[in-house]
Parts: C-alpha cells; structure tokens; sequence
C-alpha cells in the first residue's frame, strides 16, 4: 500500500526565502531595545501574570483613568500606563507570531512527512534491487539499513513504519 504523499507542495524558492529572513533581519532589529535574556531563576522569580492578576491591573487601570482621585498619589502613574501598553502591544505581537510560527511548524511537518514516505519509498525500491545484485545496491542498503530496528520490540514513533 502506498502512503500518502506529497501533502505539501508549497516550497520557498530563493527569492521568497531571502523575502522573509530579511523581514525577520527587520523585526529583530525593531525589537532590538526589548532583547532581555531572563534567567530561569528569574522567570520564575518575576513569574507571569495570570488571568486573575491581568483583571486586577486592568481594574486599577480604569480606576486611574476614570476615577484618578482614588489612585495612589506617590505611584508614578505615566510609567504605569507606560507599562500596561507596552504589555498590552506586546501581547498581540506574540500572538500574532505565535500564530505564525504554528503554521510554519505545519508546513514543516508536512514536509517532514513527505521527505520520509519518499525516503522510505527509495529504501523498499533499494531493498529490491540489492536483492537482484544490482551494482551499487547492496552497498546503498546496508547503508540505510542502519536506520531501521533490528526487532520489533523498539517503540517507532507515529510516523515510522515497520521494517521492510
């Protein structure tokens, strides 16, 4: 039975290619002033901040704009909305980009996909053709034969097939 294939025939050509690394080159550098490298002690540390902790910033935020006397008078409350944008804008962004990236992931995987049926398919064809004696074959297979389990007691992943 032959496996389905070819599940994604969109491929980046040199022109497209360069097109999207030089707008990453861009971002990267646009987000240059934001490059922190927290360690994971501090990650942890600083932690994020959950659903219920964003609703109390977003209360206060709206007490401090829509009622500014109930707000905390020594609280430097530019640097607050200063902050609360910033989280704001940069938590579409990384929407957005995450976003992005699972679609790249998928295409990526289906090409993972796509290269291993073939791979597959030219090692059953390699194996035919080693059997015939054919010049070159016998090497070629025990070449690839490395790859594959010797006895079905190995765990193959989702997307290996049995031995050939």
């Amino acid at each position: 039975m032959m496996g389905i294939t070819n599940l994604n025939n969109t491929h980046l050509d040199n022109a497209k290619l360069a097109s999207i690394l030089d707008a990453i080159t861009v971002l990267e550098t646009a987000l240059g002033d934001f490059n922190y490298n927290l360690s994971p002690q501090d990650r942890k540390r600083y932690g994020s901040i959950n659903e219920q902790n964003k609703l109390l910033v977003n209360k206060v935020y709206d007490y401090n704009k829509n009622q500014p006397n109930l707000s905390a008078p020594d609280m430097d409350w530019q640097e607050f909305e200063n902050d609360y944008n910033s989280r704001k804008n940069l938590e579409g962004m990384i929407s957005r980009l995450n976003s992005l990236i699972t679609k790249m992931v998928d295409a990526k995987t289906l090409h993972d996909y796509d290269n291993y049926q073939a791979a597959l398919e030219d090692y059953g064809f390699t194996s035919y053709k080693a059997g015939g004696s054919a010049a070159g074959f016998q090497t070629k297979h025990a070449d690839l034969k490395q790859f594959f389990g010797r006895s079905g007691t190995a765990k193959k992943s989702d997307t290996e097939t049995p031995e050939l």
